[in-house]
């Protein structure tokens, strides 16, 4: 029995997403970190680590067979079309691995939270797209804050883009704007209506 209602759960660097991530998980809601997909998908001998492979040679495995995620950003770093291959490569794999997952769900709502979702092509895989949106000049404090320096913290955010796909394929905007505890409210009322959304 699959899950009843498939959710992705979208937004840039320090826009929030996590936080509203988080806050599904422990209303009981299954979480699922992209991020996370990856790293299974780059373990010795499993679907990711042979495309990684493939693409760039044996020097971008560990001796143990998995990704060497240091020597992969070394390959993308600076090269636009070399991350697009990989890009082009990983995305499909993570999309598969959450379909399984959500498939086998016992009913209830599964949640892929992806930075790159939309950009992806994932969105029409989810009943409800969800973004978590900020203001540029705010999600770069906020980063700069966890400890990415400015200079960084500008590269990331200005290689994510404007976000405008992003807004435009979500069916819900979560406005980041104010404070955590605003932010916690919002969240409240997604999960409000997720709820009623399920049997």
């Amino acid at each position: 029995m699959p899950a009843d209602l498939r959710v992705g759960l979208t937004g840039g660097l320090a826009s929030g997403k996590s936080t509203v991530a988080r806050r599904l998980a422990e209303a009981g809601f299954r979480v699922v970190d992209a991020d996370h997909l990856v790293a299974d998908l780059y373990r010795p001998g499993e679907p990711g680590a042979r495309a990684v492979a493939e693409l760039f040679g044996p020097a971008a495995l560990r001796p143990d067979g998995a990704v060497d995620k240091a020597a992969v950003a070394r390959f993308v770093f600076a090269d636009r079309a070399q991350l697009a291959r990989l890009e082009a490569a990983v995305h499909p794999l993570v999309r598969q691995r959450f379909a399984e997952l959500a498939e086998r769900q016992e009913g209830g709502v599964a949640v892929l939270e992806a930075t790159r979702l939309v950009e992806a092509g994932f969105a029409p895989d989810f009943d409800l797209v969800v973004t978590v949106e900020a203001p540029l000049e705010q999600r770069l404090v906020r980063a700069i804050a966890r400890g990415l320096s400015e200079p960084d913290a500008r590269a990331r955010l200005a290689a994510q883009g404007d976000g405008h796909e992003r807004r435009l394929a979500a069916h819900l905007l979560i406005d980041n704007d104010g404070t955590l505890a605003d932010l916690n409210a919002r969240s409240e009322q997604l999960i409000r209506a997720l709820g009623r959304k399920t049997p």
